[in-house]
């Protein structure tokens, strides 16, 4: 067998379901830091609406008329033909969009593509299920040599993808003399959302959609009673929020409520790397070529976890923590927004109670904020030039301010470009609980784009849960644990 084979055999058995966001409890954005002004609530909310639209036509180019020629001049050169032909190319896009408001919105995007792009090429879209199903299907494919055009992908499972020369970089297409993006254009993308598809080196394998936000749940109108207006800024005020409604319930007249109140903790990789981002911290070493979890940034909120836990203002649920925020037995929960009409929903419940509700971003220990980017990437295969550039022209429209507009209506997800923010302003007049996560953008950080980030994130979820209920002492011992075991994680999927 040949190493490269070899190689390839490897680097696939890597390839395992990811623990995201979209596996642990839903959590929602959670407010930016508040001046004078009070963040939206929510008393009876209703779900993110999509009403998709059309695209604008692209205006016909026009041509400067030609100046006559004169007996002195010379023939004027034609202009140099692109060096990749991408004309009547049929590519095929893989996605996890099978139904709802997502699925009619993409469709209608690639329809609209088709019917008038002036390269004759044709997208044909093919749902895969779930993410771990699709990533068996490409897996598979990989193996069989007969893949699609463009994937999408949690960025974990692409970054093994490149590994073994399955996707590209598109740093060269994004730059492209002929098709490529101005740089004013890349300029647009929130730089976060660029990150998260980057690997270590800065090699660009996958491209950003759309995204949604890890986000805490603030019941602020419980909290206005409790005595406190505004959302916690640091973890002084967030400990003393918390343990002030755990306080509360375990001394009104209900014991069903006891040992509620605080915040529902799930000790999971996104949730620890929410506080580490408001710390300042992304959890690498300075290098930016490993982990350090034993950074001050991580500790920190291994500290706060424990404090919190041990003095019982924070609290375990066996499932998502939907019907416990909608009922005062959680001050704070933490969600993806992707999780607001679960939310929402619950409030609707018969024992609900109706409180005004909203989302915050997370505090850092000393004032910082900052929420953790869940992207919804897409990656291009290695098939041939012609039918990767034209891959790479539906990329660039799916990105466009205008069809990433259309997107963003039919998905309820963020925008990964800030010229997309006009076009959807009458949208997030309709839904304010979700336009204020749009506040919170410029502040997110994506977790790592690394094959070793499948491994680790799910020692980081063991390590913190080991923290809650362990002794504080074991602390330094258990991140450098994790250390160690993020630096094997590392060598096996190098």
């Amino acid at each position: 067998m040949s190493s490269k084979t070899l190689k390839i055999i490897l680097a696939l058995a890597v390839v395992t379901a990811m623990l995201l966001s979209a596996c642990g409890p839903a959590e929602t954005p959670a407010p930016a830091q508040q001046a004078a002004t009070e963040a939206p609530t929510v008393e009876q909310a209703e779900a993110p609406t999509a009403a998709p639209t059309e695209p604008p036509a692209a205006e016909e180019p026009t041509e400067a008329p030609a100046e006559e020629p004169t007996a002195t001049e010379a023939p004027a050169e034609e202009a140099a033909m692109p060096s990749v032909d991408p004309m009547g190319q049929n590519i095929t896009f893989w996605h996890v969009w099978g139904t709802g408001g997502p699925s009619e919105a993409l469709q209608a995007i690639v329809d609209e593509f088709n019917a008038s792009n002036e390269y004759g090429i044709t997208v044909e879209s093919v749902e895969q299920g779930q993410y771990n199903d699709l990533e068996d299907a490409f897996n598979a494919a990989i193996q069989s040599g007969d893949v699609p055009d463009l994937v999408t992908g949690y960025t974990n499972a692409m970054a093994n993808w490149y590994a073994v020369d399955s996707i590209v970089d598109l740093t060269p297409y994004v730059n492209d003399a002929d098709y490529g993006m101005a740089a004013d254009e890349q300029g647009a993308f929130f730089q976060g959302s660029l990150d998260g598809g980057k690997a270590p080196d800065g090699t660009l394998f996958a491209f950003p959609i759309s995204q949604s936000e890890n986000v805490l749940f603030y019941n602020s109108g419980w909290a206005k009673e409790l005595g406190f207006d505004n959302p916690p800024a640091n973890y002084e005020e967030f400990k003393a929020q918390a343990c002030a409604a755990a306080e509360a319930n375990n001394s009104d007249d209900d014991p069903d409520n006891d040992g509620t109140g605080g915040l529902v903790l799930y000790a999971g990789a996104s949730n620890v790397a929410s506080f580490t981002f408001a710390n300042g911290g992304n959890m690498l070493n300075a290098t930016g070529d490993g982990y350090d979890f034993t950074d001050s940034t991580v500790s920190d909120v291994a500290d706060l976890w424990k404090d919190l836990w041990d003095s019982g203002c924070a609290y375990a649920t066996e499932s998502y923590p939907n019907p416990e925020f909608a009922t005062r037995k959680a001050l704070f929960t933490m969600s993806s927004t992707a999780g607001l009409p679960y939310q929402i929903a619950a409030f609707e419940a018969e024992d609900a109670i109706q409180d005004e509700w909203t989302i915050a971003p997370f505090p850092g220990m000393d004032g910082g904020s900052s929420v953790d980017l869940f992207g919804q990437y897409v990656a291009m295969a290695n098939t041939n030039p012609e039918r990767m550039m034209a891959t790479w022209l539906f990329m660039k429209y799916l990105t466009s301010p205008e069809v990433q507009a259309k997107w963003i209506e039919g998905s309820a997800y963020y925008p990964t470009r800030s010229d997309t923010l006009p076009l959807i302003e009458a949208y997030g007049a309709e839904n304010p609980i979700w336009s204020l996560g749009l506040t919170f953008l410029d502040s997110g950080k994506a977790e790592p784009a690394w094959a070793s980030w499948t491994t680790v994130r799910r020692d980081v979820g063991d390590t913190f849960n080991a923290i809650l209920q362990g002794s504080p002492d074991d602390i330094p011992s258990l991140l450098e644990d994790l250390n160690a075991q993020a630096e094997e994680a590392i060598q096996e999927t190098m």
